[in-house]
């Protein structure tokens, strides 16, 4: 989780800042999945020989979150796309400069 942190606050380059933004989000995923699950419990099946259920819900939410996920980074991709031929870097310093040097009217 850290190093995806990492990379989204240390990096330059767009395309790496989502590179860590997507592993942010993987490592939050595993989080909840992991919490999600209970030692001795059996899927969530009413029946006379279970007494310890897993709940199933984190698991659908993190379901939810992986299609939020793609798409997020879809966007992401599609503005550094735009950036770039705007721009003719991915280089967020460079951008600066860029704007810097010839500010909108």
């Amino acid at each position: 989780m850290m190093l995806g942190f990492y990379i989204v606050i240390a990096r330059g380059n767009l395309i790496k800042k989502l590179i860590g933004l997507t592993l942010f989000q993987t490592a939050v995923f595993l989080l909840y999945i992991a919490l999600g699950k209970i030692s001795g419990g059996t899927d969530p099946i009413l029946a006379a020989e279970f007494t310890v259920y897993s709940n199933p819900l984190p698991h659908v939410l993190i379901l939810t979150a992986i299609v939020v996920s793609v798409a997020t980074t879809a966007v992401g991709l599609g503005l550094v796309a735009r950036i770039q031929r705007a721009y003719g870097t991915v280089d967020e310093e460079a951008i600066r400069r860029q704007d810097e040097d010839h500010p909108a009217a």
